[in-house]
């Protein structure tokens, strides 16, 4: 944070739990404020507190805070700078050369290090050498740090030379399921609070919506420029209100509903829009349901899959051992800036580019595929469709 940031105004203080944080007060915006949809309350803060006349100006803040108008015209352009990073590889071998670059030209490369704060999980492509033992998940990871002896040295000099990246082990789980139950903060609680928001190289980035945290996919050379402090250039989207009414049938699973909404954006057409959900059926979605949804977010061409943090939510932080003080931070915060959601009050809703409307109890048991998940069938017509498909021209199915 800048100390000529323009917007320095609008810092007050917030006591919890006997320690005195900082914030910005976007209420204090204007009623606009409250007509946002909660997903561009996060680009609006992120806007506000990195304003530097530079890489982020006051421009950016205004289109945000008039994105009802900006929405409806198109082509408005903003800069966002995320909380964080989900980074690979790739990145940590370009930071290897650009200290290689920087020592040959006489610097010195330690200075070279991830500006924002980056995460690189060591996802693993275990291959099945060892089944059918109690011990096969041990001998199979001991042959793959055999395999990848080299790729693994790597990673393990990465993690003691760079500040600013934490790198997370093989055998501790997928980048994803390691970002909701670890990685996110839903809100950084340092001495300035502000909300929890990533890009990684991986499509799939979008799982972490289902925990309130804005985050979608992006290429490497973007996720590079953000590590290194860049913004990246965006078009503010458009966001459809999705609205979830009822409840799900005690027979009809995750899969199934994951499938049907699947199925049911596209038909709509999201592609390059915010989905954010709300409406009282989303209390009746565990976060494991709603981080599903997010995940298939780029199988129906959505940017993201947006639920905004409510109790569920935070429950969800307890149950996975985050710190209670963190906790009550993250709620004492984000009810101080109108970004705690109950989807059981309809004053609280937003104003959305457009609104559609989900019965969850329409819902039913159904499969998918063989290869697209657009293509559910329901198991009731499950023999129909069969016999249809045998005589089908070549194609999808």
């Amino acid at each position: 944070m800048a100390s000529d940031n323009p917007y320095g105004n609008l810092l007050k203080t917030l006591d919890i739990g006997g320690k005195t944080f900082k914030y910005f007060d976007l209420p204090s915006l204007g009623p606009k404020y409250d007509r946002l949809p909660f997903s561009m309350r996060v680009l609006l803060e992120s806007c506000v507190r990195n304003c530097d006349n530079f890489h982020v100006v006051q421009k950016d803040v205004q289109n945000v805070l008039e994105w009802e108008q900006n929405q409806r015209d198109g082509g408005v352009e903003i800069a966002f700078k995320p909380a964080r990073v989900i980074t690979n590889i790739v990145s940590l071998v370009d930071l290897a050369a650009m200290r290689d670059a920087v020592q040959d030209l006489g610097g010195d490369p330690e200075k070279i290090n991830p500006i924002c704060p980056s995460e690189l999980v060591i996802d693993h492509s275990v291959q099945v050498d060892f089944a059918r033992s109690p011990h096969a998940l041990k001998k199979n990871e001991e042959m793959e740090f055999e395999r990848n002896k080299e790729r693994f040295q790597l990673y393990k000099w990465g993690a003691q030379a760079f500040s600013n990246l934490t790198m997370v082990p093989p055998g501790s789980g997928i980048v994803h399921q390691v970002n909701l139950e670890y990685l996110a903060r839903v809100v950084f609680a340092g001495e300035l609070l502000h909300p929890d928001s990533v890009v990684g190289g991986d499509s799939h980035t979008t799982m972490i919506n289902g925990l309130g945290v804005l985050g979608w996919g992006v290429g490497g050379i973007e996720s590079e420029a953000v590590m290194l402090g860049q913004a990246i250039s965006m078009l503010l989207p458009k966001v459809v209100g999705y609205r979830l009414v009822g409840e799900l049938n005690p027979l009809a699973t995750s899969t199934d509903l994951v499938l049907t909404i699947t199925k049911h954006l596209r038909s709509v057409g999201v592609v390059g829009k915010f989905v954010e959900f709300f409406g009282p059926g989303v209390l009746a979605l565990s976060i494991a349901d709603r981080a599903t949804v997010a995940n298939m977010c780029p199988e129906y061409g959505a940017t993201v899959a947006y639920f905004p943090v409510d109790g569920r939510s935070l429950q969800y932080l307890a149950q996975t051992k985050r710190p209670k003080e963190n906790i009550e931070i993250i709620e004492a915060y984000l009810r101080a800036t109108k970004q705690f959601r109950n989807y059981n009050n309809p004053e609280q809703d937003p104003v959305f580019s457009e609104v559609i409307e989900f019965d969850l109890s329409s819902v039913v048991t159904c499969v998918s595929g063989p290869k697209r998940p657009q293509d559910r069938v329901s198991v009731t017509d499950m023999k129909k469709d069969f016999q249809e498909c045998l005589t089908n021209k070549v194609g999808n199915k």
